[in-house]
């Protein structure tokens, strides 16, 4: 049988009565995938091993536990060979043939009236891949495609949909910008959406990604300058969602990690849409991390306070062995630093400040809280920016050089 005389075609066996001959591990394979799809399942078979026992005894199919016969076919739909003796698959075979029943004989590929492809289901989404006959060539190319629509890698969004279908929101976090670091089931989600919000700080290049009839709707925001209030995001989404539509909500780093998801999760809620959320790789972890900078180290830091660089810092606990991190913090860096000085840091305390994390521009400013602030003016560090106060500054390769600079400039 080569490849051209094959016409793939998916069957809808729903309560229609269905023959699998043998009871053996394939047996037990090819019985299960038909019970999956809804098919009264009866197997023939003098004896049989614990996969189709298993199905039997819990009523899942009907054991005939004897040897084949012809009469066996009557009223079925579509047979299964699996006894693994080829003559009685080619008997099965050939008496189906005679009554136009489709069947497969596992005995015999080339011969066989019908071919079992590999088969996967991600979400809705069921593929089936046929391989020259070639059952293992057959699999390997199943789990591929598979881990492909599991990863977001190929376009999954529906074309389709069903009158009066409800739509839906997921707020996703995209991590600190970079598309490599964007969770694999938010990047399934963005392959599905129909609508992306998008905000300025998430992993731009993903959009470009996207089908060309996704609509992107952008609300992204700077420091002091909201282009799209927070409530008219909301009626957004929710506008969105009552249309039928599947909305992402692609965000920078995590939702729920001063990302207001929150309030959006709520306001969708409140008005019957249904929302997932799915966290992101935080930028107050990250960006630090992106330069060789972590939030706690054996014997220098074992607790950190993230804070946005707005809020009163007189609570932050005192010490530079308890790390600060502050999220939109250089339009106060210089209070900032003074407040954490002045609260048992000293001004010595190492201070690393990361400017576009994981981007082609990122960049790196060290000093110290005695410093920084000078440092941060004359350089034009600029936001989006991470600032990490503490010791651990210092675990960064690029930590040593710089800081013994600002120990020069402070003497």
């Amino acid at each position: 049988m080569a490849v051209q005389d094959i016409y793939p075609i998916s069957l809808r066996l729903l309560g229609r009565p269905v023959l699998v001959v043998g009871a053996g591990p394939v047996a037990a394979r090819r019985a299960k995938g038909l019970l999956d799809a809804g098919a009264l399942v009866t197997v023939v078979a003098p004896e049989a091993e614990g996969g189709v026992r298993a199905l039997a005894d819990a009523g899942l199919v009907r054991w005939r536990e004897r040897g084949y016969l012809a009469g066996d076919l009557d009223g079925v739909w579509f047979v299964q060979t699996a006894t693994g003796v080829a003559e009685v698959d080619s008997l099965v075979a050939a008496d189906a043939e005679a009554q136009r029943i489709w069947c497969v004989n596992a005995s015999d590929h080339e011969a066989s009236a019908a071919w079992t492809p590999a088969v996967a289901e991600v979400d809705d989404v069921k593929i089936a891949i046929s391989a020259g006959g070639d059952p293992r060539r057959a699999a390997v190319l199943r789990s591929a495609v598979a881990v492909a629509l599991e990863c977001g890698d190929l376009p999954l969004r529906r074309h389709r949909t069903s009158p009066g279908a409800s739509g839906s929101v997921a707020l996703v976090g995209g991590g600190p910008g970079d598309p490599g670091l964007i969770t694999v089931r938010g990047r399934r989600l963005l392959a599905q959406a129909d609508v992306v919000v998008a905000d300025r700080l998430g992993p731009r290049d993903l959009l470009a990604d996207l089908d060309p009839e996704v609509r992107v709707i952008e609300v992204g925001k700077a420091p002091g300058h909201h282009l799209v209030p927070q409530q008219q995001i909301n009626e957004i989404l929710v506008r969105e969602a009552q249309a039928g539509h599947r909305v992402v909500r692609l965000k920078g780093g995590d939702p729920y990690v001063l990302g207001r998801g929150g309030e959006e999760a709520l306001f969708c809620r409140a008005q019957g849409i249904d929302v997932e959320v799915v966290s992101g790789v935080t930028s107050a972890v990250s960006v630090p991390a992106a330069a060789g900078i972590p939030v706690t180290h054996r014997g220098l830091a074992k607790a950190f306070t993230m804070i946005s660089g707005h809020e009163e810092l007189s609570n932050v606990p005192a010490g530079s062995d308890h790390t600060v991190v502050l999220l939109m913090g250089v339009g106060t860096l210089r209070r900032s630093a003074e407040l954490l000085a002045a609260n048992g840091r000293g001004p010595d305390c190492p201070v690393g400040i990361i400017e576009n994390g994981y981007g082609a521009d990122q960049r790196v400013t060290i000093g110290t809280l005695a410093g920084i602030a000078d440092q941060a003016e004359a350089a034009g560090v600029a936001n989006p920016a991470v600032i990490v106060v503490g010791d651990v500054v210092r675990v960064s390769p690029l930590a040593a050089v710089a800081l013994a600079k600002a120990k020069i400039s402070i003497d």
